[in-house]
């Protein structure tokens, strides 16, 4: 018996060991202010949340959405491209980015599309172009179904929404969605890990350098997020897939 338990309490201190190295610790948000932040960040509180966002350029307005795990940085090279003769309006949403988690933990797309429409009263935007990336394209396409006369253009880049099938899912998703595993990863988050999911989904996979990995890396580490990711994985989505049909605003999709 008392080899059992000295063989146990080995594999125990291994353990505790290993974790202790590999343990990634939350960053602040001031910590990261700091580092993602320029004269063009703003901040306004929606739903009781301080939500980062920028505002940039001249003309009719275009919001543009990002995807899981991203942040408003998503699109600086576009906004250096249309800030010329649109003012862009882009931000951290709830769960991503500076923002960070949502109060409610309602991460259903409803409460995204509600987060829109509150965001853009802030702006006092009664119409405006709506553009959005993979879970941002879901979201910017809802809003479309729901608020038809607020939307002037659409634009999805590799937009979700439909259902689907097949073990296509990034490697996040299928630990976020692991019993075992969960619990491990609001602790250990490797930078090689969020390296590993960015060369899942990027088409390019020159364009996954070191800077954007790190920012990655950086914003899954701020206070909450890992937690709030694992709570909008989770999260029991009602399918309105059907309703794309009813988007009658001009619409440019890309794959």
């Amino acid at each position: 018996m008392s080899k059992i338990l000295k063989t146990l309490g080995v594999i125990l201190l291994v353990l505790i060991v290993g974790f202790l190295i590999l343990r990634s610790p939350d960053k602040s948000v001031e910590e990261l202010k700091a580092l993602y932040t320029d004269d063009q960040s703003q901040w306004i509180e929606i739903e009781g949340v301080p939500v980062h966002y920028k505002k940039e350029g001249a003309g009719p307005a275009v919001i543009l959405v990002h995807g899981t795990g991203a942040s408003l940085h998503t699109w600086d090279d576009w906004t250096e491209v249309l800030d010329d003769n649109y003012t862009v309006y882009r931000m951290d949403i709830p769960a991503f980015g500076l923002t960070g988690p949502a109060l409610d933990k309602d991460y259903t797309i409803g409460a995204y599309v509600d987060f829109i429409k509150d965001f853009a009263q802030s702006q006092s935007l009664d119409t405006f172009s709506i553009g959005g990336n993979s879970l941002g394209g879901y979201i910017a396409w809802a809003f479309a179904v729901m608020h038809p006369e607020k939307v002037s253009k659409l634009i999805l880049l590799d937009a979700a929404g439909y259902p689907h099938e097949g073990d296509s899912e990034a490697l996040a998703f299928k630990v976020a969605t692991n019993p075992i595993l969960r619990p491990l990863m609001k602790h250990i988050t490797p930078k090689s890990f969020i390296e590993k999911n960015m060369l899942q989904v990027y088409g390019d996979d020159s364009k996954v350098t070191e800077e954007l990995v790190t920012r990655y890396h950086d914003m899954t580490l701020r206070s909450g997020n890992r937690q709030a990711f694992i709570d909008r994985v989770h999260t029991k989505h009602k399918d309105i897939s059907d309703r794309v049909k009813e988007i009658e605003c001009p619409t440019l999709i890309m794959w």
